[in-house]
């Protein structure tokens, strides 16, 4: 495929995303961030000009990817009275990253269906590292055909493509897996802050953990920087914040009793509260460890 690619939202997840698309042959039409410092330098980087509205990005593009902060960044894109996404966007495909709710997906889609584009959900279970190297795990939900027509550029994102089902459905497995994943974030840092006050060596414990029914993805990706303090943010604790209540409010209106994702939704607000929110979801050990106290790492 040919088409030009616009990026909306290029901080560290969308700008290494549209590297990648650069790196494999792909025409990165436009960019455009509210934050204009991060837009300018990408643009400089990779030869591209860079917007100042959103109806330029739509203008210069065929297929424009939103990497979006939360619902109402989401709107705001799309529904803007003043500059939007949606102008003059016949014929035009949107690829919206972001993680949000299923409801926000299905009013987007709404939305540019009115004035004759389609859009599809690509919910991205990873981190920065797999967006630099293409190889994210992309959930998508919307139309199949729409899919199909815009499945060759996502595969060049993707080490793992999966099509859901119908706009939302994506979503809401991607609310899944980051609830699961964030309580086990949440179990991990509670197990090895009690290994640590009853003085056993943690690093013992984390090979133990890994060989018994203890073993976890996090473990594996978080239990060394829980030991070492490293909390350099690959998905913050604000952002499992936000994740763990989309899938809250999924649950309410389900009906299933959740106090789990309850609890781990409260620590990662404690975390927000404590000025700890820009950490590594790694960082909730901040909170479980009788030695520390938030605010008290010198990063």
């Amino acid at each position: 495929m040919s088409e030009r690619i616009g990026m909306v939202g290029v901080g560290r997840m969308g700008a290494n995303m549209a590297r990648r698309l650069r790196d494999v042959g792909s025409i990165v039409s436009a960019v455009y961030d509210v934050h204009e410092i991060s837009a300018r330098e990408l643009a400089e980087e990779l030869g591209c000009p860079r917007c100042t509205t959103l109806a330029e990005v739509t203008a210069a593009s065929d297929l424009i990817f939103t990497v979006v902060t939360d619902d109402a960044a989401m709107r705001a894109i799309f529904s803007g009275e003043s500059d939007s996404l949606l102008r003059n966007a016949n014929g035009k495909t949107f690829v919206n990253f972001a993680t949000v709710t299923p409801a926000l997906h299905l009013e987007v889609e709404a939305l540019a269906a009115q004035v004759g584009a389609r859009t599809l959900e690509a919910c991205m279970a990873s981190s920065i590292t797999q967006a630099r190297e293409g190889t994210l795990y992309l959930m998508v939900g919307g139309d199949s055909a729409t899919f199909e027509a815009v499945r060759p550029i996502l595969e060049k994102l993707s080490a793992s493509l999966r099509y859901i089902g119908p706009t939302g459905s994506a979503a809401k497995v991607k609310a899944l897996v980051n609830m699961v994943m964030n309580i086990n974030t949440a179990g991990l840092a509670e197990g090895l802050a009690l290994g640590d006050a009853l003085g056993l060596d943690l690093t013992m414990l984390r090979e133990v953990f890994s060989q018994t029914g203890a073993n976890s993805q996090v473990l594996k990706t978080d239990g060394e920087d829980m030991q070492n303090r490293d909390h350099a943010c690959f998905f913050s604790a604000a952002h499992a914040a936000k994740d763990s209540g989309i899938a809250l409010a999924l649950t309410h209106e389900s009906g299933v009793i959740a106090p789990l994702a309850e609890a781990t939704k409260a620590q990662y607000d404690a975390m927000v509260a404590a000025g700890l929110g820009e950490f590594d979801k790694s960082g909730i050990a901040e909170l479980t460890f009788n030695s520390r106290r938030p605010g008290s790492l010198n990063h």
